[in-house]
């Protein structure tokens, strides 16, 4: 890792500007927009009415504005979806130019925490640097068996809390409706996730196998709690055994 490497090439950033930006997302994503401030960024998602994962991305604090760090091959989905949810709203919806998502296993001037998990490393909005370090990153979040992105998650596929939501910081209990919230809570408050999203030795795909990286020698599948075989089990996930 270089100084001149830092950059995240696969991620998109969008602005979300206008009348009451906070308001309008606070009704849509699952986590509460009041934890979003500039030293502190908040995973979230944007679910289906049934709880099940749409996308997922970081929400960061532009002042008056929010920078969406979503997956640029989503990028354009997500606006398209966002934007069915603003009606009447005066609220402008577009991608961001000129600056990128870094990120680096080290602290440096400026970035911060992955929200998620504090071992995942540290991430910060800036210029291009020259570089893409999304292979090395990806390495490292799966080593610490943390999935995200439309591949390992599954679009209306997968239900949030069943993404490791609730341990990764991805979701508020204490905030009011959104898209997905009822069959979350009853979900989180009957202690009914029955599956995980976990990383595993890679070995022959099957119904539950949502990504293979041969290049690590792991994959991504959803396993019921009670059969989780020879998946990692990170600190982060010692509760749910």
């Amino acid at each position: 890792m270089t100084d001149t490497s830092t950059a995240l090439a696969d991620r998109a950033l969008i602005r979300i500007a206008g009348d009451d930006v906070r308001g309008f997302l606070q009704g849509l994503v699952t986590q509460d927009m009041g934890l979003v401030t500039p030293a502190s960024p908040q995973w979230a998602a944007l679910l289906t009415p049934q709880g099940k994962v749409l996308f997922d991305f970081i929400l960061w604090d532009d002042g008056k504005d929010i920078l969406v760090d979503c997956e640029e091959a989503q990028a354009g989905a997500l606006m398209r979806r966002l934007m069915l949810y603003r009606l009447r709203r005066q609220i402008h919806i577009g991608l961001e130019s000129g600056v990128d998502v870094h990120w680096s296993p080290v602290s440096r001037p400026g970035a911060v925490a992955d929200p998620r998990l504090a071992t995942l490393g540290w991430r910060w909005l800036g210029e291009d640097s020259g570089g893409d370090v999304s292979a090395a990153w990806r390495a490292h979040r799966l080593s610490l068996g943390v999935t995200e992105g439309a591949a390992e998650l599954g679009q209306d596929k997968t239900l949030w809390l069943e993404c490791n939501a609730a341990e990764l910081n991805g979701v508020s209990f204490a905030k009011g409706c959104y898209v997905g919230q009822e069959n979350t809570a009853r979900m989180h408050y009957r202690a009914k996730v029955n599956r995980r999203l976990v990383v595993a030795p890679i070995g022959e795909a099957g119904d539950r196998t949502r990504a293979r990286y041969p290049e690590l020698g792991l994959m991504v599948e959803l396993r019921r709690v009670e059969a989780l075989g020879d998946a990692l089990v990170p600190e982060w996930m010692q509760s749910l055994l």
